[in-house]
């Protein structure tokens, strides 16, 4: 429960105000933003800071310019809901701040064995700027501007993991997991597409962009220990597994109902 608790610590509003493109409520920005983006134009009503849809990613490239946030040359889509239509697009760098929405896939690397069910854990390489050496999925990333989560997934596989098309296609949607966190980078309202993708025993997945470091197999109660007593995984990778072992029935018990109803329960 308090990898769940973790992820849904945000209280909103709480100081923020909101983000609009014209009526359109798309984030939440702290005090310290709002003022920023008002000096670089955007107009501060009474139901919130109102930007041209047209001006989000140039603003929020300015923002970084003033050290408010990273660039990360990676435009994500912009929606007033995690259904909507794409309003605008906005750097990556530039998602906490604004506290605008962000998507995600996850993929469980399953092996299935006479001993039982096994899961891939990579790690992550020591320069990345999020959670550098911890543990994670076989594969994931955030879904970039145009493209679905099935598309991110299918490129993320291949460039994570080497996982050619022929076998990262049996791969089945199993989960939609939301949170809304208070995070360093600022407001993380995150929606998770969990995949679920049974491998050949002779499979061996390898590294192939820099991001992951090594891949280990481990028994899935191995990683429901690990989760249990430590910190180790990168913080929504916990979720995601959390619900796999729920899935595996590793947790039908009260506290597998109470994870169940806390993963379900709406967020941000």
């Amino acid at each position: 429960m308090r990898h769940v608790a973790a992820c849904r610590n945000a209280e909103l509003p709480g100081r923020r105000v909101p983000l609009r493109l014209g009526t359109a409520q798309v984030g939440w920005v702290m005090p310290d933003v709002a003022a920023a983006l008002a000096g670089l134009g955007a107009a501060v009503e009474p139901d919130g800071v109102v930007i041209a849809a047209d001006r989000l990613y140039s603003l929020a490239r300015q923002l970084a310019d003033q050290r408010l946030c990273r660039f990360r040359d990676e435009a994500f889509d912009v929606r007033a809901t995690p259904d909507g239509p794409v309003l605008a697009q906005v750097d990556r760098g530039a998602v906490p701040i604004l506290g605008v929405r962000a998507e995600g896939v996850h993929l469980n690397g399953l092996v299935r064995r006479p001993d039982g069910l096994w899961v891939w854990v990579a790690r992550r390489a020591a320069h990345k700027l999020l959670d550098p050496g911890k543990l994670d999925h076989l594969v994931g990333g955030g879904v970039p501007a145009g493209l679905s989560s099935w598309e991110t997934l299918v490129k993320e596989a291949d460039e994570e993991a080497a996982i050619p098309p022929a076998l990262i296609a049996a791969a089945m949607p199993v989960a939609r997991l939301d949170y809304a966190m208070d995070h360093a980078e600022g407001l993380r309202r995150d929606r998770l597409h969990c995949y679920d993708l049974t491998l050949p025993e002779d499979f061996v997945p390898h590294p192939r962009d820099g991001e992951v470091e090594s891949f280990e197999l481990w028994p899935l109660r191995a990683a429901l220990d690990e989760v249990r007593r430590s910190d180790a995984f990168k913080f929504n990778v916990s979720l995601v597994l959390i619900d796999l072992f729920l899935r595996a029935g590793l947790l039908d018990t009260d506290e597998g109902r109470r994870l169940r109803a806390a993963l379900d329960a709406p967020s941000g």
